[in-house]
């Protein structure tokens, strides 16, 4: 057939005009036409000065066929580039870029969003934006490698993290408007996020890469995102600035020398003839090379099981035998108990291939035999889709030290006489359904000997005994099927004991138990949390002082449903097929779930 396949007459568009706004300005369209095509791109942020995070993109917005009256004046603001951040005492945060942006009437104005600055040193991590700005690597200021800045949904991506494992000092890529930045890792600074190419005036080009990572060794930084996003500095060199009229984000600094400054933002408009809505085999081919052939949005539930990191227990550097550490907030959406079953996380009108950061929360350490504070230290977060917000969004609370609150709550410690601790409180911050249980309360007796157990994510921790009896049982967790295992998580830690009654039990679900003290044949140590089950760790007995033990890290497990692809960042999690046909992610570290 003559016409590509389509029985009805040809219709061949007709370009009738392109205009390319490099700095702001207005066109008014012609009085036959009654669409028009646009690609509006935001200005890219800056690098980081100081093992600077890369500069995420400006954001990027593209539709087809909007509707305008003939004769219309559309106003085009190009968004500048966010400036170059120089060197000074702990480094700079890179600067967001300008938002650009398309109005006129009779039409919702269009705006794209600035991409995010790096992060720096002793600043804050990477900077929201169009495209977030990767996070800092660590040096001495700053010995724990800072976060990375959220993309806009529909417009951009996250930026990557910085890395603390290397003595390289590497920092995070900024987010491109076709990926999320590369983390900071051992081999260099992260790549920025690659950004999306568009043909809108005759010639495919890629518009809004995000800015490389910077790293103290000469050629380990991170590349630049296809896109205009500048290279990241290597030692000596500086911080390449992303391409003028790109949205491209700004290269990281690796110490002194300025950051890259993020690449100026683009406003493109294309006027087309009507068309009568029949279209030849070729056009639909060119429409969808283009990028502005209508996509089949997608819509997706996804079941989750997050569960925070556990508490530590404290030594007995504080008094006698120490309560247990509280097990990680547990929350999921099935496959438990019903009275803890939330709903599933409902995810509509998407183009699939979106990302989600996971964060696995890490157990609380265990309180020092020799020195304060003595109560251990409470367990970390785990979340899922940490630039998200409520209602897809989850976050579960670190357990509870010794005494302390958290998903679950610590134990208490015993008390010579009178006066014992009590537990710390469970579920808190308060969710519904409940994350946990609260602590069980020390007993007192002449010896000071029986601890409280750790509350659980389905029973308190048991209270010490009074006059010398049995420390308290950590509190039980929660079995689950979501991974089609029954496993168990999210047990409290048992109460520790100073004499020859048995200490406590840890909760079923990864609670340690409690250790006993020498006055008994044998001294029995405490016992830290399962890892990946939240439980939390055993309490410490007194004589010879002991140190408290650690909570067990967290877990995150997703399952959606068998006509979605999952993929996993870092290699270290995994993906795998239920015998039913869903598909799974199991996160035993912090990483980025991608659904297709």
């Amino acid at each position: 057939m003559a016409n590509g396949g389509i029985i009805g007459p040809v219709n061949k568009p007709v370009v009738e005009k392109v205009s390319t706004f490099t700095s702001s300005g207005t066109v008014t369209t012609q009085v036959s036409n009654k669409t028009v095509d646009y690609l509006v791109v935001a200005g890219g942020g800056s690098g980081g000065g100081y093992y600077g995070g890369g500069g995420g993109a400006g954001g990027l917005l593209t539709s087809t066929s909007l509707s305008v009256a003939g004769g219309t004046t559309l106003t085009a603001t190009v968004g500048a580039g966010g400036a170059s951040s120089t060197y000074s005492s702990g480094g700079v945060s890179g600067n967001n870029g300008a938002n650009s942006s398309l109005a006129g009437s009779g039409i919702s104005t269009v705006t794209a969003t600035g991409g995010g600055g790096g992060g720096a040193d002793t600043k804050s991590g990477g900077l929201d934006g169009g495209s977030g700005g990767g996070g800092a690597g660590s040096t001495g200021n700053a010995p724990a490698a800072q976060s990375a800045g959220c993309g806009t949904p529909g417009q951009g991506n996250d930026g990557g993290v910085g890395s603390a494992a290397a003595a390289d000092y590497v920092a995070g890529g900024g987010g491109g408007a076709g990926a999320v930045g590369q983390a900071g890792t051992g081999s260099g600074g992260g790549d920025g996020g690659v950004g999306v190419s568009n043909s809108i005036t005759g010639t495919a080009t890629f518009y809004a890469g995000g800015g490389g990572g910077s790293s103290e060794e000469t050629d380990s930084n991170g590349d630049g995102g296809n896109g205009g996003g500048g290279d990241g500095g290597g030692n000596p060199n500086a911080g390449v600035a992303g391409t003028a009229n790109t949205g491209g984000g700004g290269g990281g600094s690796n110490q002194t020398q300025a950051s890259g400054a993020g690449g100026s933002g683009v406003v493109i408009i294309k006027e087309s003839a009507s068309a009568s809505g029949v279209w030849s085999m070729q056009e639909q081919l060119e429409s969808v090379d283009d990028g502005i052939w209508p996509k089949l949005l997608i819509s997706y539930n996804l079941d989750y099981l997050v569960v925070a990191g556990g508490g530590g227990s404290g030594s007995a550097k504080c008094g006698y035998a120490s309560g247990g550490g509280g097990a990680g907030g547990y929350r999921t959406s099935g496959y438990g108990p019903s009275p803890l079953q939330g709903s599933a996380l409902p995810f509509s009108n998407l183009e699939g291939g979106e990302s989600y950061v996971v964060t696995v929360g890490a157990g609380g350490a265990g309180g020092s035999s020799g020195s304060h504070p003595c109560k251990g230290a409470a367990g970390s977060n785990s979340i899922f889709n940490v630039c998200g917000s409520a209602p897809v969004k989850i976050t579960s609370t670190g357990g509870g030290q010794t005494e302390g609150a958290g998903g679950s709550g610590g134990g208490g410690g015993p008390g010579i006489a009178s006066g014992v601790a009590s537990g710390g409180a469970g579920n808190t911050p308060p969710v519904s359904p409940p994350q946990g249980n609260s602590g069980g309360s020390g007993g007192h007796s002449p010896g000071g000997t029986a601890s409280g157990g750790g509350g659980g994510a389905t029973a308190a921790g048991g209270n010490g005994s009074t006059g010398g009896g049995g420390a308290g049982a950590g509190g039980a967790g929660a079995p689950n099927n979501i991974f089609g295992d029954c496993a168990s998580y999210a047990g409290g830690g048992g109460g520790g004991n100073n004499n020859t009654n048995t200490s406590g039990v840890g909760g079923a679900g990864g609670g340690g138990q409690g250790g006993r003290g020498p006055q008994g044949p044998s001294c029995t140590a405490p016992q830290a949390g399962t890892a990946n089950t939240g439980g939390g760790g055993g309490g410490s007995y007194a004589s010879p002082p002991s140190a408290g033990s650690n909570g067990g890290s967290g877990v995150v497990i997703i399952r959606g449903p068998g006509d979605r692809t999952f993929s996993v960042t870092p290699g270290s999690n995994s993906v795998s097929t239920h015998p039913g046909g869903d598909k799974l992610a199991k996160f035993t570290v912090s990483g980025t779930l991608t659904v297709t």
